[in-house]
């Protein structure tokens, strides 16, 4: 038996891609990821993780990632109800990862408040039979998830790390890091615009954007 978890990192943040990513496991192997100590990504060091996330691939018998861009995001998020239009794009894009890895069961961290229907949604765009595991906390409770979700995140984390090299320190990404605040206000502030690696649709970015041109006119206007 086939097996593959597929699990998200960065959906909430407002900077850097959303990042997809699923492993594809012999069912006998699993008790080997719980034993490297595999658990969801948000409970390990981000030295830990990396340390897994090679682990992980050695062991797996393929993996797959899929790399969403804030401009991909944006489109699709202005299009409708914001929550609804990404839930939809998650379920699309873990489609795609699970059509990669073609299991005999996919397990699945749901996205929606409803994970039956987020299952449905996944379904919807696959063109091959398989059994598909939607659950809230699913990288809590299935080591293949977990792993997945390591694999999520490092790459994340990889590319919020080429961003800061290139750009200076934006703090992880997200609305309640003060350093990602920072940075998108002295970046407004300083260029008039935003960069194309920073989420347009996002409500943080347009209140600071927001804010700054407020702030600017009145100075203007003295």
């Amino acid at each position: 038996m086939r097996l593959a978890g597929v699990d998200d990192s960065g959906r909430g943040s407002v900077i850097g891609p959303l990042v997809i990513a699923g492993i594809l496991l012999d069912e006998k192997d699993v008790q080997r990821l719980s034993n490297l100590g595999v658990k969801d990504s948000k409970r390990l060091s981000r030295k830990r993780r990396e340390e897994l996330y090679e682990a992980i691939r050695d062991l797996a018998l393929d993996y797959h990632l899929v790399k969403l861009s804030p401009a991909e995001i944006d489109k699709v998020v202005r299009s409708g109800r914001k929550l609804h239009k990404l839930n939809r794009l998650e379920a699309q894009t873990m489609a795609k990862v699970i059509e990669f890895l073609h299991p005999d069961i996919a397990y699945v961290d749901a996205s929606d408040v409803l994970a039956e229907r987020y299952k449905h949604h996944i379904m919807e765009y696959l063109s091959f039979n398989v059994e598909i595991i939607s659950e809230h906390k699913a990288d809590v409770n299935y080591p293949v998830v977990s792993a997945a979700s390591i694999i999520a995140k490092v790459e994340r984390d990889q590319a919020i790390s080429e961003l800061k090299a290139k750009y200076g320190n934006m703090g992880c990404g997200y609305a309640t890091d003060p350093k990602t605040l920072e940075f998108l206000e002295k970046w407004i502030k300083q260029f008039g615009s935003y960069p194309d690696f920073v989420r347009l649709s996002w409500k943080t970015v347009k209140r600071i954007r927001s804010k700054t041109e407020a702030i600017q006119t009145k100075i203007t206007t003295k």
